[in-house]
């Protein structure tokens, strides 16, 4: 791997005229508009979620992540470098996309555009153009990151784990965003936000600090763990962190947007 999986903003700048890598901005436009880390290629989150209403957060068609990827020039060569500016869920979601169909060769920045912009480094207001590419987008069906609803289903009674990365109203089921409220039974309390550093840019809190969390909330180490939210976007930030510390890591496509409007789905208040 040409860049640690969580790579710090000068070892990145070091890097900024390597043609190995593909750096790719997902903040809002208007701040990509303003400073970007120079060569940045911008993509909208959007782009990497598939919506089928009321369920939101699912994958894109082999057919479309084919598409997208060619567009903005993805080879399979080339290491991914992935930023945001809201502590890491877009990013860590394009790089659980990328997992699930095989492109490993991916890092996400530490503290994205906040680390980046606030400690000094250089930025740009220049549109990258991408050259495009010929990228063929497989999912595998035994992706180990991904998992559906069926298979949580068959987790359920297993040594596996379930991580809810949302808020505590969402866990608890006051705060409703679905047909129906709640949690997946046995599922582990940890708000996705409680894995950041904040004051630090949005870095991540030290990685040993985290596994100590998970601890205590009875994760055991090497252990798999499910990660959802509503959507699979903040959860794909403790799928990311989960898959640095060492966990069989996987991320429920879909999340709560799918448990909570099915029918034949166990729920617990």
């Amino acid at each position: 791997m040409l860049l640690p999986r969580l790579v710090e903003a000068e070892i990145l700048e070091k890097e900024l005229e390597n043609p190995n890598l593909l750096i790719i901005d997902l903040c809002r436009n208007e701040y990509y508009q303003k400073h970007h880390i120079p060569g940045a290629i911008h993509l909208e989150y959007g782009a990497i979620v598939r919506n089928a209403p009321p369920v939101g957060g699912l994958l894109p068609t082999e057919a479309d992540l084919s598409k997208l990827f060619s567009a903005i020039g993805l080879t399979p060569e080339l290491h991914v470098v992935a930023y945001d500016d809201e502590g890491g869920g877009k990013a860590a979601r394009l790089i659980w996309t990328l997992a699930c169909i095989g492109h490993h060769n991916a890092s996400m920045l530490n503290g994205g555009l906040f680390a980046w912009g606030n400690e000094g480094h250089p930025t740009s207001d220049r549109p990258q153009q991408p050259t495009p590419s010929t990228y063929t987008a497989n999912i595998s069906s035994d992706a180990m990151a991904h998992i559906n609803a069926d298979e949580v289903v068959a987790a359920l009674n297993s040594e596996s784990a379930l991580l809810d990365a949302r808020s505590e109203g969402e866990y608890l089921g006051t705060k409703k965003f679905a047909e129906r409220a709640g949690r997946i039974p046995g599922a582990i309390h940890m708000e996705w936000t409680k894995m950041m550093d904040q004051p630090n840019n949005m870095r991540l809190k030290p990685l040993e600090s985290v596994r100590g969390m998970l601890q205590e909330h009875g994760i055991k180490d090497g252990q798999e763990v499910i990660a959802y939210c509503q959507t699979h976007h903040r959860s794909a930030l403790s799928w990311f962190v989960l898959d640095l510390l060492g966990y069989r890591a996987r991320g429920y496509e879909g999340s709560w947007s799918d448990w909570g409007n099915r029918s034949d789905t166990p729920i617990e208040i």
